[in-house]
């Protein structure tokens, strides 16, 4: 069985017991969380009515370093920047 989790305008397919990294959750480490499901499978039977899935938020950590450089030709404007995307680590308590 399989849920399909709607978290931060992205869908993650995860199952009962799996560990997901997604966009940064409020809450503190070890609270549970109610998240949005689009839809169930199991087998060959789906569920469409959508409903709800537990999690517990395991970390908060960040993401790889993106790098943004800017330049202007024949200019001396030269600028380099980098992000950090804010991520947390989940695990999917109950579907």
């Amino acid at each position: 069985m399989f849920a399909v989790l709607k978290v931060g305008g992205k869908q993650y397919r995860a199952g009962r017991d799996e560990e997901l990294i997604v966009d940064r959750l409020a809450g503190e480490v070890g609270d549970s969380v109610e998240i949005p499901v689009a839809f169930t499978a199991d087998g060959d039977d789906f569920d469409l009515s959508g409903g709800t899935a537990r999690v517990e938020i395991l970390e908060h950590l960040k993401g790889d370093k993106i790098h943004i450089y800017k330049y202007k030709p024949k200019k001396t404007y030269r600028k380099k920047t980098g992000h950090r995307q804010s991520r947390t680590r989940i695990k999917v308590v109950e579907v």
